[in-house]
């Protein structure tokens, strides 16, 4: 693969990289607005968002949705209209973060489960990692119903579905693992199994390729990572800064876009970056 360089800078903190029609849709979140850049690094504000955007998604006819994470509910844009078209407030335990949808218009989507920050100053960080509330993560039907998807998971973050719709997969960030479901017709999820665990990381943001690896943005050691089933690490790219989230789009699917910030400075300064690589497998299935 060839080196990572900057496509575009200036950002707050990018999250929840989605490629869609060309472009990179993208959060930045203490910027308070869904934001896309071209692959000649011109970044544009589509939609400003009154709270704290985080995870993105289509409806099968095209409808924007975009999760607000602090007041933990599901957007939706409509003919340049916000409406709420889902309160998770009933199932997710603390701020919401990434979301996926399938082709149904059914979201996934995660949440903190717990206060990790308060949490982190009480206490510090292995009494935190060794000991906190695990979470659910919500299902939100077509008409914004909502129910729990599947629970007792350890801050689930980026999520991806597979091309035949059938297996989702999460990252847990906090378990150190990224873990695999079958989807029911109801999509509930079932047949919970360890995709792979990834000691000493904690994969946040992730995405899916040809060959079914999974890459995942780690902040913890400022890396991407490609993993394959099982665990085996297959290629690692070093980033510039920590590293929260990661998309492969471009026009053959080979151009890996990193989600970059200097995190406890993230929302006071504009350190955010969008690094790029090109790889050797192009994306796949829904992310």
């Amino acid at each position: 693969m060839t080196a990572p360089r900057v496509l575009a800078e200036g950002l707050r903190f990018g999250e929840s990289p989605r490629w869609h029609e060309g472009r990179l849709w993208f959060s930045d979140f203490h910027d308070h607005a869904v934001k896309t850049v071209d692959l000649g690094g011109r970044v544009e504000t589509e939609v400003e968002i009154p709270g704290q955007p985080s995870g993105l998604g289509w409806l099968p006819d095209g409808t924007l949705l975009i999760v607000s994470m602090l007041d933990r509910i599901v957007l939706r844009l409509e003919n340049e209209r916000l409406l709420v078209h889902a309160d998770l407030s009933g199932v997710a335990e603390f701020h919401c973060n990434d979301m996926v949808v399938d082709a149904e218009g059914r979201a996934y989507v995660g949440n903190f489960g717990f206060d990790i920050h308060a949490d982190l100053e009480r206490r510090g960080f292995l009494p935190m990692l060794r000991d906190h509330p695990l979470s659910n993560l919500a299902l939100v039907a077509p008409d914004g119903s909502v129910s729990v998807a599947a629970s007792d998971i350890d801050f689930p973050n980026g999520c991806v579905l597979t091309p035949d719709g059938k297996t989702l997969i999460v990252a847990e960030t906090l378990g150190q693992r990224i873990t695999a479901f079958r989807i029911g017709a109801d999509g509930i999820l079932t047949d919970r199994r360890i995709f792979a665990d990834v000691p000493r990381r904690g994969p946040d943001g992730i995405c899916l390729d040809a060959d079914g690896a999974i890459w995942f943005a780690d902040p913890l050691t400022s890396e991407c990572v490609r993993v394959g089933q099982g665990g085996q690490v297959l290629d690692v790219v070093t980033t510039d800064q920590s590293c929260f989230a990661c998309m492969l789009g471009g026009e053959d699917g080979r151009t890996l876009f990193m989600m970059t910030a200097a995190a406890p400075t993230a929302s006071e300064q504009r350190t955010g970056h969008i690094l790029v690589t090109e790889v050797a497998v192009p994306g796949a299935g829904l992310r």
